[in-house]
């Protein structure tokens, strides 16, 4: 069977949603399947809350027979909570013929009028407990991905710390005034000396909150394979690894580490990027994200900049076609 069942609602049934959308005195209206149309089977009236007036499905919804039943919620009168009743104990027919023509109910009567909905598999699933079990549900947090988790907690700590967050795009910088960290001159000298030469070297800079400003914690040869153990495995950093063609920025803040750090390093990341492009012609568009630095094998961070094997082993000539990363030729190569 398709998606849709391609099954229409009468016109009776839409004259009597209608007309109880507009009078806000109608509580349930039941619906069924009844030669390839649905069709109005019967409707009740508001007694008093949604909760109150649960126990009343009880005795018009049938064990073995699926149903719709829109049911208007309280607060506001205005919107429509959808009951998809699909016993486990139907046919298999009833249930698949129900299933796909849910949409098509929902679609034909407006959907905005519909603001939730709730599938019911027994007659417990509509009662008041089963209700108020559900708005929790709907109430609860959704579950979030470890880097989710850590966004988060970063937020939390710059609202505590009295720090606004206005988005990624314009996050005002908590260890500076949104212009970027103080670069020390080794750090743009270890920096800038990555766009000269040929060599492999791995800049690894932190930060000191005191000062604001950017401290070299290392400066040397290394390649792809040793990046993952030259990395700070407890402590948040930003690195620089030419290969030597492009140079590519790193950010690891390991999970690990204290919150205050890592919405430090978070705040300060696009400006110590931002800055480095103006020292290093060649810094790979994409950046490189990690909370755990242990993950940076050669073969992830080469997907992560679109670099593959093959161009960084070769030159790329200028006829050379492809989607990979496409390097900068070197001073002296031009013609």
């Amino acid at each position: 069977m398709s998606a849709t069942s391609g099954i229409g609602v009468s016109q009776d049934l839409r004259d009597v949603f209608s007309a109880a959308v507009d009078s806000k005195r109608v509580r349930f209206i039941k619906v069924s399947i009844q030669n390839e149309t649905l069709v109005h089977d019967v409707s009740y009236a508001v007694h008093g809350s949604l909760e109150e007036d649960l126990p009343i499905l009880q005795d018009t919804l049938d064990d073995k027979t699926p149903a719709y039943v829109l049911a208007r919620v309280d607060d506001p009168p205005t919107e429509w909570l959808a009951i998809f009743y699909v016993p486990d104990s139907a046919k298999v027919r009833d249930k698949m013929l129900y299933a796909s023509t849910r949409n098509s109910l929902i679609k034909s009567l407006g959907s905005t009028s519909f603001t939730d909905s709730l599938f019911a598999t027994s007659k417990f699933d509509v009662t008041p407990e089963a209700y108020q079990a559900h708005k929790r549900h709907q109430a609860a947090p959704q579950p979030m991905s470890a880097r989710e988790k850590e966004m988060a907690d970063i937020k939390a700590a710059e609202r505590e710390g009295g720090v606004p967050y206005r988005g990624s795009q314009v996050r005002t910088s908590i260890v500076g005034t949104g212009v970027g960290l103080n670069w020390g001159a080794d750090v743009e000298e270890a920096v800038k000396g990555l766009a000269e030469g040929d060599a492999r070297r791995l800049v690894i800079l932190t930060i000191n909150p005191a000062t604001e400003t950017l401290v070299l914690r290392s400066s040397s040869e290394a390649d792809l394979s040793q990046l993952s153990s030259a990395l700070p495995s407890s402590e948040p950093c930003y690195a620089f690894l030419s290969l030597p063609r492009p140079t590519v920025f790193i950010y690891s803040c390991p999970s690990s580490s204290p919150v205050k750090h890592r919405m430090i390093y978070s705040s300060g990341a696009s400006g110590v990027y931002t800055s480095a492009k103006s020292l290093i012609p060649n810094l790979a568009a994409r950046k490189v994200e990690t909370s755990d630095p242990g993950e940076l094998a050669e073969a992830w961070v080469k997907a992560e900049i679109g670099l593959n094997a093959q161009e960084d082993s070769q030159p790329v000539s200028q006829g050379t076609s492809g989607g990979g990363f496409a390097r900068p030729k070197g001073p002296g190569r031009r013609r």
